[in-house]
Parts: C-alpha cells; sequence; structure tokens
C-alpha cells in the first residue's frame, strides 16, 4: 500500500508563492499610446505659400472637402509625359501680403506664374451654373507655424473675401480642429518676406502687368 508524502510547510509555502504570482498569461496589457492632441485654430487663419513666401487670408471650412487656391489664366501643358498646369495669382486681388510703408511696389504691380503637376481633376457643381471642372494640384504651405501639404482646387477667388479655403481634407489629415467663433487664434506664425523681398526671389515668376489696362 502507498501512501501519499506528508505536505510539509516548504511546500506549503511554494503553493502560495505560486498562487500568489499572477500567470504570465494573464498580465495586464501594455497601455497604447494616446492619440495626438489635435491642434485648434480659428475659422479664419493667415497661411504662407512656402514655394513663393506669398502671405494670404485663409478660411477652414467644414463645409468643403478638397481645399481650394485663387488662381486665374489656368492652362494645361504637357511635360515629360505628364499633365501640367500653368496659373497666375493676382496679388491686386486681395492685396494680404504686408507692404512696407516707404515701398514703391504695390499690390496691383504683380501677379506671380506658377506651374504644378496635376493630380487630378474635380467636377464642381453650382447652384444656378454650369458644371465647373478643376485642376487639383499639391501644394506645400505654412499656417499656425508649422508646415503642411495638401491638395488644391485651382478657382478664381476673386469675388470672395479668402483666396485660400482648407477643407475637411486638410483637417483630417491633419488633425485640425475648428473654433468657428474666433479667428486668428494660432498660437505660431509662420515666417514671410516682405513685398519687396518677395518681388526681388521672385522675378522669374512675376508677370509684367499691363500698365495701360
Amino acid at each position: 500500500m502507498k501512501f501519499l508524502a506528508p505536505f510539509t510547510r516548504a511546500a506549503a509555502f511554494s503553493l502560495a508563492t505560486a498562487l500568489a504570482m499572477p500567470a504570465a498569461g494573464l498580465a495586464e496589457p501594455a497601455p497604447k499610446d494616446e492619440p495626438p492632441v489635435p491642434e485648434t485654430l480659428g475659422f479664419v487663419e493667415w497661411v504662407v505659400m512656402n514655394d513663393t513666401g506669398l502671405r494670404l487670408k485663409a478660411r477652414l471650412d467644414t463645409g468643403a472637402k478638397t481645399s481650394s487656391l485663387h488662381a486665374v489664366n489656368v492652362e494645361e501643358f504637357q511635360q515629360d509625359d505628364q499633365k501640367w498646369v500653368k496659373f497666375q495669382i493676382p496679388l491686386a486681388d486681395h492685396k494680404d501680403h504686408p507692404v512696407d510703408d516707404e515701398s514703391n511696389i504695390n499690390h496691383e504691380e504683380i501677379i506671380l506664374e506658377l506651374e504644378r503637376p496635376v493630380e487630378r481633376t474635380v467636377l464642381i457643381k453650382r447652384k444656378g451654373a454650369p458644371s465647373q471642372r478643376r485642376y487639383v494640384v499639391m501644394m506645400d504651405f505654412c499656417i499656425a507655424g508649422t508646415n503642411h501639404q495638401t491638395q488644391f482646387s485651382l478657382t478664381d477667388r476673386g469675388n470672395f473675401s479668402y483666396p485660400v479655403l482648407l477643407g475637411r481634407r486638410f483637417m483630417r489629415d491633419d488633425n485640425i480642429l475648428i473654433a468657428s467663433a474666433d479667428s486668428f487664434i494660432a498660437n505660431k506664425e509662420c515666417e514671410y518676406m516682405s513685398l519687396e523681398e518677395l518681388v526681388d526671389k521672385q522675378r522669374a515668376r512675376i508677370v509684367e502687368v499691363d500698365k495701360k489696362s
């Protein structure tokens, strides 16, 4: 006949210790990284277009999906078997870029001409007017001291108060919230040059204005 070995104190201590220790498989999972806190901006803010240093007012609009940029004389052309567009930004249409008090240069004298590859085209339905097909290009810009990149449709916004509209795609991709009752609340500013410096550095992109017209 076989007998069980006596249950010693050492064995009891080992069993109690094992029960007190959590199993590896039951260990609590590591905490996940918290999502970044959205940046809050006003419904109107200053933007600086990085390639030209042009400073413009931008409206942040949750009602628009794609951002848009004021542009006139938009023309398509081919370059390296790819669709490109050439377009102009007349500074006189909005006069947002600051001018020194003693400057001999004014906005009416400056039209910037830019070229960009076409990302896509969009068909815009307009109430009481024919639908309009717009070219969409990628542009780099600065807002609230931070550089961003998003798609802009090119359209004549000369009759609008703001030459730039930033839509939901930009807000979603860059984690932006809008304070709809406030404007110009960004904590940081983007660097920009004077109108004289802009003209000096962008001479190759400036279209001569016909002063007779």
